[in-house]
């Protein structure tokens, strides 16, 4: 376990799966952790409740509302940008509206934030954001959107290390491959497909990607930055 006694942590996006066991690990480790929510009330009142985390409902998709709720959670020590949606399908008739939304919380969502948190975060400060393996592999059809938007974030986090590294603030990227949450269960229609790929033949657990966000957010991680960090069971090797 890491101490994070002292530190304020905001996890936008924390109610489920990945979040929510973001929001466990940070405050176990003695955080003061605020997380976000967009629909799911009833799960961040719960996990609020369980964990003495703060919840504070707050759209990703709205650039306004987010540089709120950041600025808002004073001073950070950590932000992990998690909030992201997933819009599947062929590119001739998916929606383009659900693709804007995808991009405004997958993208938009998460840089608007690190600027807004970078304003006020101490020396040393941590950001880290969720992407996807898929930001470096797309295997299947229907993705397209979907890879443009994590490939994205690997081109800001490593643009922004280097504009915040003079205050040794470190901008890392988490990507998880399949990971059993309620948007990719482990027993569901894509399991075969998606263990194929694999060199370990099952999905990740929530647990396993806040293990390495800890890391990352913790002392010895000082001299990591502008990287990415792939924790996808051998799915892109």
């Amino acid at each position: 376990m890491t101490d994070f006694h002292g530190k304020n942590v905001l996890i936008l996006g924390g109610s489920r799966g990945i979040g929510a066991s973001l929001v466990r690990r940070f405050a176990a480790d003695g955080a003061m952790v605020t997380f976000t929510y967009a629909g799911s009330k009833d799960a961040a009142e719960a996990l609020a409740a369980e964990t003495g985390a703060k919840a504070v409902k707050s759209d990703a998709a709205d650039r306004t509302e987010t540089i709120a709720t950041v600025k808002a959670a004073g001073p950070l020590d950590v932000l992990v940008a998690n909030a992201g949606t997933l819009a599947l399908g062929n590119p001739l008739e998916i929606e383009p509206n659900a693709i804007d939304r995808m991009i405004d919380i997958n993208v938009r969502a998460p840089y608007h934030a690190s600027i807004e948190a970078a304003r006020n975060m101490p020396e040393g400060g941590r950001i880290i954001i969720v992407g996807s393996v898929n930001g470096d592999r797309m295997p299947f059809a229907g993705g397209a959107a979907y890879a443009l938007t994590k490939s994205a974030v690997q081109g800001m986090a490593r643009g922004l290390a280097r504009d915040f590294g003079d205050r040794n603030i470190t901008v890392n990227v988490i990507q998880p491959g399949p990971t059993d949450t309620d948007m990719n269960p482990k027993d569901g229609p894509m399991k075969e497909t998606m263990h194929g790929f694999m060199a370990l033949k099952r999905h990740g657990k929530p647990e396993e990607i806040a293990g390495l966000a800890a890391y990352l957010a913790g002392p010895e991680a000082g001299f990591i930055t502008g990287a990415m960090h792939t924790i996808d069971g051998g799915f892109g090797a």
